[in-house]
């Protein structure tokens, strides 16, 4: 073994050209295998070849609130029925919002469902990233039967899971169950905003859904901050600073 080492050592640019070139290759092709490009849509082969690994139920789960400067981050974990999937299931910012609350029915009707959220307070004392990552294995402590397995939307598993899981990039585009969490999240959160524009008028919850629009940040500037906001966040910090002057 040492021998080989030492060989290798010496080898020449030339040699150790073509293992940068190899090396970069694999690379590409990993990335490549990660992104999984030539899929055409979300389907439920991740489900299963982790339900032969793990003999037992898999669950996709997904957020929806990273970027809003205002209202929680919201999470599910779906446990689908391989018998009745929904049809049409796919990444939730590829539908209609008329199709999205038909086919979070269908889901809700024939799956088990779980949903947790962080509150802005969560988020500001978490991070985004530590809240949304708490929330997420909250739905998958709540789902009414344990799963064996969870497949992660992006590129993170939450630590405190109560199962194993992975990571999928682009996952809402490539399992049917983190597409059907991701549906049941964004739903969920924008019921959520709808009602906080109720409670809260003039901001224009229930249109941008918290999002940092021109809308809202003249509201702001006119109405102030509400608790609903989140206050680590630029936009909301700058106004609070800007008050203390």
């Amino acid at each position: 073994m040492k021998r080989s080492k030492a060989k290798d050592r010496s080898g020449s640019s030339e040699r150790a050209g073509k293992s940068a070139g190899s090396t970069a290759k694999r690379s590409k092709a990993q990335q490549g295998a990660l992104f999984d490009l030539s899929q055409k849509g979300p389907d439920f082969s991740l489900e299963e070849a982790a339900m032969k690994r793990w003999c037992g139920l898999v669950a996709g789960v997904d957020e929806v609130g990273r970027g809003p400067l205002a209202g929680p981050v919201v999470t599910a974990a779906v446990i689908l029925d391989p018998s009745a999937i929904p049809e049409g299931l796919d990444d939730s910012k590829k539908l209609t919002e008329a199709r999205r609350e038909v086919l979070f029915e269908a889901i809700c009707a024939n799956a088990h469902v779980s949903i947790a959220s962080a509150s802005p307070q969560q988020i500001d004392a978490l991070n985004i990233r530590g809240a949304t990552l708490w929330a997420m294995a909250r739905a998958l402590e709540g789902l009414a039967v344990a799963p064996c397995y969870a497949l992660f939307d992006g590129r993170d598993v939450a630590p405190a899971s109560p199962c194993p899981g992975a990571n999928v990039i682009k996952g809402d585009s490539r399992s049917v169950s983190i597409a059907a969490a991701s549906i049941v999240a964004k739903v969920a959160r924008d019921h959520m905003m709808m009602r906080m524009g109720r409670a809260f008028p003039g901001y224009g919850f229930e249109n941008h859904m918290g999002y940092g629009t021109k809308t809202h940040l003249d509201a702001l500037d006119r109405l102030g901050v509400t608790i609903h906001h989140r206050r680590s966040f630029r936009p909301i910090y700058e106004r609070l600073e800007a008050t203390k002057g």
